[in-house]
């Protein structure tokens, strides 16, 4: 199979270029400086020659990353698991899904694709405004990565959205690949998990044919991520406030990172994954949709299923209780639950470094993370 040179710039690695890369990781301090952090009393030399090891980036995957996640789960979760049942193990699909951590929201998928008998992984789609390191953006690239390109001038933009999306239907048609892709730009601060029809425009400038039918060739998955606990939910938190009080406010440097690290080491509790069935069917009952209403209609149905399948825990009930200032769900949770999420909030509400934190709006805000999937699924469901 022949790649289009078009796409060496944004795709992953290929096996033969692995070799480089690994030279390129293990040449870099700060890259070492990780692997130290990661495998402690490990020489550097026999994690270098395991990687060497790794043919191929899949290998690459079930060597280092699976196991990572293995170990990390242990520690930083109450159960991981996800329901396959309504999706082919044969067959190859682009997850379209909500999206909370930077990197585990993938990186778990991932695992859960192997768990349940996938014979590959996905590749992701990241954006380059969390690639500013070298070393960050050939690691993401031997780890099955191929890169958004964001900030670019209006027509270099729709080129590089062409790119991408013939990417996307390559990566799916030839490489025979799954694919995984948030919903959106951005994690969801508010966890009010919607799909933004740009996403889906974007894929529909890929492949051949009408929209309805460039969407079909990707075999669209819409995939609910549930985390019983957010760890960034403080940090988001913070940013909503430093959002509301500065017009010009723009992350520092290091907030992604501290987020990425954050999200990847903090208690998450139970976490669900739940694959909707693929929506090739339902595009078929909006094939003569005018184009103006087909990418709304398209991401309406991808969000009723998100918020359908989304697993709720008793965070979720506790949260809008409190919001609504009454017990209309109740019986969803225990007196030890409350106890429990009360005490959780007041902690991260304890970690947030703000000069002048504004605790009744940061609380609110916590509050209303976590009960925002319990009000779409209840708007869904006509309760």
């Amino acid at each position: 199979m022949t790649i289009p040179e078009a796409f060496d710039s944004i795709r992953p690695f290929e096996p033969e270029e692995l070799p480089q890369a690994y030279d390129r990781l293990l040449a870099d301090k700060q890259f070492v400086e990780v692997l130290s952090f990661l495998y402690p009393g490990v020489p550097v030399e026999a994690v270098a020659a395991k990687m060497r090891q790794c043919r191929t980036n899949l290998e690459f995957q079930k060597t280092f990353c699976y196991t990572f996640l293995e170990q990390l789960l242990l520690k930083a979760a109450k159960g991981c698991d996800m329901d396959t049942s309504q999706v082919d193990v044969e067959k190859r699909y682009t997850f379209v899904s909500n999206h909370r951590d930077i990197v585990l929201d993938s990186a778990l998928l991932d695992k859960l694709l192997i768990d349940a008998g996938f014979t590959t992984t996905c590749e992701i789609a990241i954006g380059d405004n969390l690639l500013s390191l070298p070393w960050v953006r050939d690691l993401v690239r031997v780890n099955k990565a191929f890169i958004v390109e964001r900030s670019l001038p209006p027509r270099q933009m729709l080129l590089a959205s062409k790119r991408l999306a013939d990417y996307m239907h390559f990566a799916i048609a030839q490489k025979n690949e799954n694919v995984w892709i948030a919903q959106r730009e951005g994690r969801a601060k508010d966890s009010d998990d919607r799909t933004q029809p740009a996403i889906l425009k974007m894929m529909a400038m890929g492949g051949e044919g009408t929209p309805v039918e460039r969407l079909k060739q990707l075999h669209i998955v819409p995939l609910a991520i549930s985390y019983e606990y957010d760890p960034c939910d403080f940090l988001k938190a913070k940013e909503l406030q430093q959002r509301r009080d500065t017009a010009d406010f723009h992350k520092a440097p290091g907030d992604d990172v501290r987020s990425m690290q954050t999200g990847i080491l903090g208690y998450k509790g139970r976490i669900h994954y739940h694959c909707a069935p693929c929506i090739d069917e339902f595009l078929d009952t909006v094939a003569d949709t005018p184009k103006s209403e087909l990418f709304d209609k398209v991401a309406a149905h991808i969000d009723s299923e998100i918020h359908r399948n989304y697993r709720l825990f008793p965070a979720n009930f506790i949260a809008l209780d409190m919001l609504q200032g009454d017990n209309a769900h109740a019986g969803k949770y225990t007196k030890e639950d409350k106890e429990t999420f009360l005490g959780y909030l007041e902690g991260q509400l304890a970690k947030i470094d703000l000069e002048n934190p504004d605790g009744d709006f940061l609380r609110e805000r916590m509050l209303t993370m976590y009960a925002n999937p319990a009000r779409n699924q209840l708007l869904l469901s006509g309760k």
